[in-house]
């Protein structure tokens, strides 16, 4: 049976459950009218009492302290009449009221819940003393103990039991939310990666061709309108960052827009280029397959090495790109002359953040070395030969 056939049939079987024991109940007052030992008017409070009992746990579905309230009140009924041998409170129906505190439990708070557990202890207590009270000669006084620890023992074990399921649920809810939690932030780890691998490295690439036009350009407006132009894309690039700082940076991007092949590499390099911006790309020793993270990786340390170079130095700069493969590993490399004079970054961004956490997930080890002649950014990554 699945959980929508069992969530389906649950509402008939509650009617089956009250139906069979509002029956028995019936059967067993008519047994002590029949009998004799109780007056018609007790019988009809016991029949009333017992029909509050199963008014009391339907109640309790929806609104817990009121139908707990009805159950209670019908127990003290119960209480208050005769009965002969054991108490009017071990009628059939009177398990609605376990069954008002197992929902009471479940859906208040845990101090509200014992306040409720207290209550049901101090009605059986109350029963006892009771009984005692009216105790025939002929009939031993442990039978009263007896009851009240039978009693005892399956509210409490009720309530009990009431406060597990509740935790176990409650356990379960908190590990489904830290699951959407975790899936909300490697989304926006990963739109995050996407924005700053595709955009940011495009508005550099395009300051920095637009930047190539201004000096090339002998009209005096025709480059200051570039120079105006580079600087509101400098400005976009700031504002791009400032957001990313803002995302988590954490998940493996998702293959998007932008290349991730190898292949890929030498139109990637190209497109970097312009007249202030020599980038060369050069590929050493036979090519080995690689992982998709690791194939993702090195794609992503090119396109960092250079957005690096052509954000944080001034033209004209010469990058160099160099893949060399070994059967064990694939070394990228991405080596700049310093060019005229370093930037200003403007804060630290997030890439090389980025770009470690992509190769160390691919198995491999990145370096950067600060060099009199400039910067060189290293990626080793395994072959799958080599892994």
């Amino acid at each position: 049976m699945t959980a929508s056939q069992r969530r389906s049939t649950w509402p008939a079987t509650t009617v089956a459950a009250h139906v069979v024991l509002a029956l028995l109940t019936l059967i067993i007052l008519a047994g002590v009218w029949y009998l004799g030992a109780a007056d018609p008017w007790q019988i009809l409070a016991m029949v009333g009492a017992t029909a509050l009992l199963h008014v009391g746990a339907v109640t309790a579905r929806r609104r817990p302290w009121v139908g707990y309230t009805i159950g209670a009140l019908a127990m003290l009924v119960l209480v208050a009449m005769p009965f002969p041998g054991w108490s009017p409170i071990m009628l059939p129906s009177a398990v609605c009221f376990p069954l008002t505190l197992w929902r009471l439990t479940g859906l208040v708070p845990v101090r509200s819940s014992v306040v409720a557990l207290a209550v049901a202890l101090l009605g059986i207590v109350l029963n006892e003393l009771v009984g005692w009270a009216r105790l025939s000669p002929d009939v031993a006084g442990w039978n009263r103990l007896v009851e009240g620890g039978l009693l005892m023992l399956v509210v409490g074990g009720v309530w009990l039991a009431a406060l597990l399921v509740r935790r176990r649920y409650e356990a379960r809810r908190r590990a489904e939310s830290e699951r959407l939690a975790a899936a909300v932030a490697d989304e926006r780890a990963s739109i995050r990666r996407d924005l700053h691998d595709v955009i940011a490295h495009t508005v550099t690439v395009m300051v920095a061709r637009i930047e190539a036009a201004a000096v090339t350009t002998a009209d005096p407006a025709t480059r200051r309108e570039l120079g105006d132009i580079a600087e509101a894309g400098r400005d976009a690039h700031q504002g791009l960052r400032a957001m990313l700082a803002t995302m988590a940076s954490r998940a493996e991007s998702r293959p998007g827009e932008v290349p991730i092949s190898l292949d890929a590499l030498p139109d990637l390099v190209a497109s970097a280029a312009s007249p202030l911006h020599t980038v060369t790309f050069a590929e050493e020793g036979e090519r080995r397959p690689l992982s998709l993270s690791a194939e993702v990786a090195a794609v992503r340390t090119v396109q960092e090495g250079i957005t690096n170079a052509l954000r944080h130095l001034e033209p004209p700069v010469e990058v160099a790109v160099r893949l060399r493969w070994t059967p064990a590993e694939v070394v990228v490399e991405i080596r700049d002359d310093g060019g005229s004079a370093r930037r200003d970054p403007g804060g630290q961004g997030t890439g090389l953040i980025g770009i470690e956490e992509r190769v160390c997930t691919a198995g491999g080890t990145l370096s950067i070395d600060d060099g009199n002649d400039g910067w060189v950014l290293r990626a080793r990554l395994p072959t799958k030969e080599g892994a």
